[in-house]
């Protein structure tokens, strides 16, 4: 089995650089795989591997400066969720591109796992999904706002835009595993905002600890991994992903027309070139070689 980490901490790395080749070496030589993000404020990432690898390489990160506090999320696979280890220098350990935006100052109230249903379904609360469109597409929480984001730097644009609909409320927001929401509340309270509420630990958090015969949360949750999606208790998911465009897709969707494997599905058939795809068919071509001479870790690529 493999031990899968998730992981982020908010604090102030003066050269995020200087940091990085021990981590990787320390990871290479533990067998563990993923990709964390360095920069100047703090760490990101999720990383799989033995148990025992995974747990130096935790100890040397709560090693680092101001990361003693470090909290992560844990699940576990039977196959190896990335192909490779990468870290990363960033500006951003999660881009918002909001300069004025500090976590470290201040962020929403946290709300609890067994909090978060009682919370949403006040009608004074509005609640915020803050990720991706695609991630949102597969599954959210019951009466959840999708604001229909690219990515993450759409957000404030879209809160400016939209504003007006939660006046007089409380805003309650979430996110996979709650790195999104310390930027997201931080820069709802610099908007104004009073009465901000994020839960903690995120959507991983709550689909481990919540009972589904309890939950409010519908359909799956997204994951940066070859597991795709998880569900409650963490238990993988159906679906799998469109290696052209990276957006999740049911065994149903490899039926239609426009998938075609390593190189387009219904979702992005016309967003990418000829060119784009020639491409990706000749990635296909060498990852099918590989398969066969029995490399099949190059698979997940």
């Amino acid at each position: 089995m493999y031990t899968i980490a998730a992981l982020y901490h908010f604090t102030r790395f003066a050269d995020p650089a200087i940091l990085r080749p021990a981590l990787l070496d320390l990871c290479l030589a533990e067998q563990v795989k993923g990709t964390l993000l360095l920069a100047h404020e703090g760490i990101n990432g999720t990383i799989a591997g033995p148990r025992t690898g995974i747990d130096a390489v935790l100890a040397h990160i709560r090693a680092l400066p101001g990361c003693a506090d470090l909290e992560w999320k844990e699940a576990a696979s039977d196959h190896p969720p990335f192909a490779r280890m990468k870290v990363r220098l960033k500006k951003e350990i999660v881009t918002m591109g909001q300069p004025d935006v500090d976590p470290k100052a201040r962020v929403g109230h946290y709300v609890e796992p067994e909090e978060w249903n009682d919370l949403i379904r006040s009608p004074d609360v509005a609640v915020i999904d803050t990720r991706n469109d695609y991630e949102v597409a597969i599954g959210t929480f019951e009466g959840a706002v999708d604001p229909h984001t690219e990515s993450f730097r759409d957000f404030p644009a879209w809160w400016e835009a939209n504003k007006d609909r939660f006046h007089n409320k409380r805003i309650a927001m979430f996110c996979t595993g709650g790195i999104r929401c310390e930027k997201s509340t931080n820069f709802l309270l610099g908007q104004g905002v009073e009465d901000v509420y994020h839960l903690k630990g995120g959507i991983l958090r709550y689909l481990e600890e919540m009972p589904a015969e309890n939950s409010t949360w519908q359909g799956e949750c997204f994951v940066f991994d070859n597991r795709v999606s998880v569900g409650h208790g963490l238990k993988e998911g159906p679906y799998d992903l469109c290696h052209g465009c990276r957006r999740p897709i049911l065994e149903e969707d490899k039926a239609r027309p426009e998938y075609e494997a390593g190189v387009s599905c219904h979702h992005c058939i016309n967003e990418t070139s000829e060119e784009d795809k020639a491409r990706f068919r000749e990635r296909q071509k060498q990852i099918a070689l590989a398969q066969a001479r029995g490399e099949r870790h190059l698979a997940a690529e």
